[in-house]
């Protein structure tokens, strides 16, 4: 939780606000392969790639 902090607050002093955008995207494909691995929904996420 720390490191969420502490890139907020880079982020924030830096304004560089575009960077979230870009963050969050990466956040979710990791998640899509994540739950792609080894589930029954696993055909399902690789028809999205």
């Amino acid at each position: 939780m720390e490191f969420i902090k502490e890139l907020l607050a880079f982020m924030w002093e830096r304004k560089i606000w575009w960077l979230l955008p870009m963050i969050i995207v990466l956040l979710l494909v990791g998640a899509l392969i994540v739950i792609g691995g080894g589930t029954a929904a696993a055909p399902f996420v690789y028809t999205l790639f």
